[in-house]
């Protein structure tokens, strides 16, 4: 069976004709189709070259965000711990499946009447910002910051905590926020 399309510009065939069903197609306006889908053209290497704007390197004599950085603590129980990374805090702490790229610090916490859920609250500092999130627990997760009234957060619920803002658990267990040290002399002054 020959195609219309590819037809060599002789006769057409009426026994051809009589089985095919020819639809002309117009041309719209607008070539975006009727349904969701949208089309973009993709772009080239060449276009995502042309359209990048280089970055320049930093100075040497810059000091490290890293070593700049201010790091609140976390105390549990008589342990602190510095919240260089994701502190994860329960019952038998586990880490996230997937990797999100910081080292999560497990805190196993005592919990004999089984308050504590596994996984139970992470605890984990965003900039300058600590954030306290409730990891699907059993219980509820309390959080009392200085000067207010506690709030239970839902389950998957995130808070934002201050130094001195103190995370009931359950079973008697308390996590307290702490400051970051201050800057001792030698340091210099912040920027």
């Amino acid at each position: 069976m020959t195609r219309p399309d590819q037809h060599d510009g002789g006769e057409l065939d009426d026994a051809l004709l009589d089985d095919t069903v020819l639809v002309v197609r117009r041309a719209s306006a607008s070539t975006v189709p009727d349904d969701d889908t949208v089309v973009r053209p993709r772009a080239t290497a060449h276009d995502e070259r042309r359209t990048a704007s280089p970055v320049p390197p930093a100075p040497p004599s810059a000091p490290s965000v890293q070593a700049s950085r201010r790091v609140h603590a976390l105390r549990v129980g008589g342990e602190t711990h510095r919240l260089e990374g994701p502190v994860v805090v329960g019952r038998r702490p586990a880490a996230p499946r997937v990797p999100t790229g910081l080292p999560i610090v497990l805190v196993v916490v005592p919990s004999p009447t089984g308050e504590v859920s596994g996984s139970h609250v992470r605890v984990e500092q965003v900039g300058a910002t600590v954030v306290v999130t409730d990891l699907r627990s059993t219980n509820g997760t309390v959080v009392t910051m200085p000067g207010r009234l506690p709030v239970t957060l839902r389950q998957g619920e995130s808070s934002v905590a201050l130094a001195g803002t103190i995370v009931d658990v359950g079973d008697g267990n308390l996590l307290e926020i702490l400051p970051p040290p201050r800057p001792s002399a030698h340091e210099g002054p912040r920027p």
